[in-house]
């Protein structure tokens, strides 16, 4: 089984920063992908930033000259640097992973249980 812990969550005014982390623990022997989805009140989940197998990085145009997203492999952790915020940045932030685990041959998904982000004045 793999976990994910999500911090870094919070509330912050327009304009301001927040850096979300996400660690990955359990029976990993790869990561094959591992970013960052949010949530808005009504909407549908949605990509943020993600780094995919090779190591290049998908961002969604909204947050694209914004936000970063980076990452240390040796400790499965990725960071998404979250700067000149907007109101419309609310959402609850998910981390997921695709990895590959001891004992199996085939990779899996999993999800963090969220952090609250609510960019307010």
């Amino acid at each position: 089984q793999v976990q994910l812990v999500e911090s870094g969550g919070g509330l912050v005014q327009p304009g301001g920063s927040l850096r979300l982390s996400c660690a990955a623990s359990g029976s990993i022997l790869s990561i094959n992908a591992m970013g960052w989805y949010r949530q808005a009140p009504g909407k549908q989940r949605e990509l943020v930033a993600h780094f995919i197998s090779g190591g290049s990085t998908n961002y969604s145009d909204s947050v694209k000259g914004r936000f970063t997203i980076s990452r240390v492999n040796a400790r499965n952790t990725v960071y998404l640097q979250m700067n000149s915020l907007k109101p419309e940045d609310t959402a609850v932030y998910y981390c997921t992973a695709r990895v590959l685990e001891s004992g199996r041959s085939h990779l899996l998904d999993y999800w963090g249980q969220g952090t609250q982000v609510t960019v307010s004045s």
